[in-house]
């Protein structure tokens, strides 16, 4: 019976001590699986080292900022005819649609013509008569000279004649007139184009009733447009003709249109306070559609200034910052911008930088504060007569 007893002990040590080896190793592998997590935490906090290219970053520089007043306004062609009818009449045929070129009196509306053919005709006609009245007036007035030089008639018989031939004479300038205003009316039923350019709007079609000033066709010039815009009141007396203004239109983005001030208007607007300014385009990089809305600066002084690009300028809330490489490091700048300047979209940089600072030409969000940058070594071009590398192996 004591024999069975000290089995069963020594069974149960045997066990005890077999259930503590298997633990051991469990236990181990926890704590080299937080070392290992430890250690990973402590390289994520370690920021990469950036590397930079020479085309990722820009040197400031002072350059020239043009200055000057707000100018607002429209595309609109200098050359423009609003052709409106001149006679009652009905409309028998519109020739242009709306875009389509025309030539210098090219027919572009017919109207009718009935009546004012039939007032031509009888103009005609009383020219005709009026023609014979005089011829007749004219041989009786030559025969009564003969029987007054044979006294055979009195004066007063001879004047009577001379009057009545000076009234043939009024008459047929009387008649030769209507004549005359018959065919510029039927003329004016053939409505044609004044100039060269593009049919911009037209109003009326085959069967309409046209009244005197109806408006029938408009015709403008491409070739014509200019920047009618208006400048505040308080700003015009730094505009003069000749300076330069640059300006976007609406419709052609990422586009910048130079002129040139060609007159100030000597009023401003009774309404809005503002005066015109007619800008004409400094070349031949012209809008092909008048009426888009314009809007730029005239540059009526130029400063120097320091001048950094939008892309390189981070805006977050109220703060504005650029991202500075000093001592291989980044630093954010903060600063206080200025003026933009509407040539080149550059802003005006009063503090925060200085000339010959190195900036990021296009920062990205995950730039840190004091994190590390290398400057990468200009990739060699491989040239065509370079012979090329032989393997080791062969």
């Amino acid at each position: 019976m004591l024999r069975k007893t000290l089995l069963a002990l020594a069974v149960a040590s045997a066990l005890v001590a077999c259930g503590k080896s298997d633990k051991a190793p469990e236990a181990g592998k926890a704590a080299a699986s937080a070392t290992a997590d430890a250690k990973g935490k402590g390289e994520d906090k370690k920021l990469a080292t950036l590397q930079v290219a020479s085309e990722d970053i820009i040197k400031v520089e002072s350059n020239a900022l043009a200055s000057g007043p707000v100018i607002t306004g429209s595309i609109e062609p200098e050359r423009k005819a609003d052709l409106r009818a001149e006679v009652p009449a009905v409309i028998m045929q519109v020739l242009k649609e709306n875009g389509e070129p025309v030539k210098k009196g090219d027919l572009l509306v017919r109207l009718d013509d009935t009546s004012l053919r039939d007032s031509m005709s009888s103009a005609q006609e009383a020219v005709r008569a009026s023609t014979q009245s005089l011829e007749q007036a004219e041989r009786v007035l030559a025969r009564q000279k003969t029987l007054k030089s044979s006294g055979m008639v009195s004066s007063q018989v001879l004047e009577d004649a001379e009057v009545r031939r000076n009234n043939a004479q009024s008459d047929l300038s009387a008649a030769r007139a209507r004549l005359v205003a018959a065919n510029q009316q039927l003329s004016r039923t053939l409505v044609r184009a004044p100039f060269d350019g593009i049919v911009s709007e037209r109003k009326v079609s085959a069967g309409d009733t046209a009244q005197i000033g109806k408006e029938l066709v408009k015709v403008v010039d491409p070739n014509s447009m200019r920047f009618e815009g208006r400048v505040s009141a308080d700003k015009v007396g730094v505009v003069k003709a000749g300076q330069i203004v640059q300006f976007a239109i609406n419709g052609y983005p990422g586009q910048t249109f130079s002129g040139k001030v060609k007159r100030v208007d000597p009023a401003a607007n009774p309404v809005t306070r503002q005066v015109e300014v007619l800008v004409d385009f400094a070349d031949k990089n012209l809008p092909r559609v008048a009426g888009l809305f314009a809007e730029g600066r005239i540059e009526a002084e130029s400063t120097s200034a320091l001048m950094v690009p939008e892309s390189a300028i981070v805006k977050q809330g109220d703060d504005v910052y650029a991202w500075k490489i000093k001592d291989k490091a980044l630093a954010k700048a903060k600063l206080d911008i200025g003026m933009r300047d509407a040539r080149t979209g550059a802003w005006q940089v009063r503090t925060g930088l200085a000339t010959g600072d190195i900036v990021m030409r296009t920062p990205s969000s995950g730039f840190r504060d004091g994190q590390k940058v290398e400057m990468q070594a200009p990739k060699a071009v491989a040239s065509a007569s370079t012979p090329a590398a032989v393997s080791k192996g062969n």
